[in-house]
């Protein structure tokens, strides 16, 4: 995320001059929402997320290769994560788990909003998922709850962030003294933000 928000920060700087910056979009594309979800839960080993047990445990589940697409269908815009799910079924015996070995995709849809400064997601709508019930157990929650949690983030704090090595590469301290998201939606393969900022050069 800290190229794109770099990129960000730099088009807000064009309207640095002002006191007020009103109407400020911030556009954020698939690929980078796609990247915080992959940062924030599948930064580990083989790039796997464990609902249940572990690499080391017989019987387990993971999810691994997420992936998003936006949707706007008559209004209704949705982010949908695609996920790859892998699970080991059953009851452990020794070092093996005797049961089921099942690999089937999970889909959930978000719908985003805003609130104050921070970038979140709503409404999770579980869309494909196993008819296996014990599968079904372990990852609802998962999908309604870790997958929308993880998405989400400060954008004021990431602009700050970009916004901290100004004075070296400028000669300028640049501050974003306060920012308000009015309305989050989907426009063709970017997230668009609008909100009203104060910037500072000093």
């Amino acid at each position: 995320m800290t190229t794109a928000w770099r990129l960000l920060a730099t088009l807000i700087l064009l309207c640095a001059t002002l006191p007020r910056c009103a109407g400020v979009e911030l556009h954020i594309s698939r690929d980078a929402l796609e990247r915080t979800l992959k940062l924030q839960l599948f930064g580990g080993p083989d790039g796997r997320y464990y609902v249940k047990g572990t690499a080391q445990t017989p019987c387990f589940t993971y999810a691994e290769d997420p992936k998003l697409r936006f949707v706007n269908d008559k209004g209704d815009s949705r982010i949908v994560v695609t996920l790859k799910t892998h699970s080991k079924l059953g009851q452990k015996v020794g070092a093996s788990c005797i049961g089921l070995s099942l690999a089937l995709p999970a889909e959930v849809s978000l719908a985003p909003e805003g609130d104050g400064e921070t970038i979140g997601f709503r409404d999770a709508r579980i869309d494909r998922v196993s008819n296996h019930q014990e599968l079904n157990f372990i990852l609802q929650p998962f999908l309604a709850h870790q997958v929308p949690s993880s998405l989400k983030f400060n954008a004021a704090d990431l602009i700050r962030q970009s916004l901290a090595g100004s004075t070296a590469s400028s000669g300028y301290k640049v501050t974003l003294d306060r920012l308000k998201i009015h309305s989050v939606q989907i426009q063709g393969d970017d997230l668009v933000v609008d909100v009203d900022a104060n910037i500072s050069i000093r």
